[in-house]
């Protein structure tokens, strides 16, 4: 079984793979004070839950966008689960596509394992659009190569930014308000975020189309806010929860194979 971690802003997801099929999947906030010992003792009693036999472990995968958390999540693999994990973004750690970015280091591990995912299953060119902390546009050509793309404040960070800056704006649920006029002060609100952000991705989806010349490009969405958001924008053509996961699960094997054709050769 592989263990997959994506470490992101918010969040720090843990999934179990048998082969093809996810077996468990967890996530916690994410802290870079907590140890290795803190996540071990708190995914022991997970695994048990679960069913999923600790030491039927036998690789593991990491992409993080924290660097502050990648020791101990090292460390974790290392201590309680007796394997040495592969690391997204180290030199060792072949995507088999090319990153054709000024700063290529400096393209966050979870966008490019997603557009990894997303070329493999939905073939290009495409925009993977990912719903997280930040609301970001990855461009992937024909070929599976990464081009570039569009970082924007997330939603729920839009939202937690208002309410901070302006006394009487409360917090607010992310929702479809069938009105774009609100007629009160949390519906103007969700109206403002909600189709602001359908607006404003509507708006650099067509950008990005007339700037590659591709009208047609495909639109992958993921992260937590996609399937809201792909019931109102036509250009959305798939919605996938697990595309980071499954782009993990990709990178490690074709990884895997590449290290036993070196043995053998």
């Amino acid at each position: 079984m592989l263990l997959a971690i994506d470490a992101g802003n918010t969040n720090i997801v843990f999934a179990v793979f048998d082969g093809d099929t996810i077996k468990g999947q967890w996530r916690c906030s994410t802290t870079v004070e907590r140890t290795a010992d803190e996540l071990g003792v708190w995914l022991h009693h997970l695994f048990e839950l679960s069913g999923v036999p600790r030491d039927a472990i036998t690789g593991a995968i990491i992409a993080t966008v924290v660097p502050a958390a990648e020791f101990s999540l090292k460390t974790l693999c290392r201590q309680y689960f007796a394997v040495e994990p592969m690391v997204v973004g180290a030199p060792s750690v072949n995507l088999k596509m090319q990153v054709l970015t000024d700063r290529p280091s400096e393209v966050g591990a979870d966008r490019l394992v997603n557009a990894v995912a997303a070329h493999r299953i939905y073939g290009g060119p495409l925009v993977v659009l990912d719903f997280g902390t930040a609301t970001t546009f990855d461009v992937v050509d024909g070929q599976g190569n990464y081009l570039g793309g569009v970082i924007a404040p997330g939603v729920n960070l839009s939202i937690k930014a208002l309410h901070m800056a302006a006394a009487q704006l409360p917090m607010v649920a992310v929702e479809a308000p069938r009105n774009v006029i609100g007629k009160n002060t949390i519906e103007a609100m969700q109206s403002g975020v909600f189709w602001g952000y359908v607006s404003m991705i509507e708006g650099l989806l067509a950008r990005i189309r007339t700037q590659q010349g591709l009208p047609e490009m495909k639109v992958v969405a993921t992260g937590g806010l996609a399937p809201l958001f792909a019931r109102a924008i036509d250009e959305i053509g798939h919605s996938h929860g697990d595309l980071t996961m499954l782009g993990l699960l990709m990178i490690y094997r074709q990884n895997l194979e590449n290290d036993k054709a070196g043995q053998l050769a």
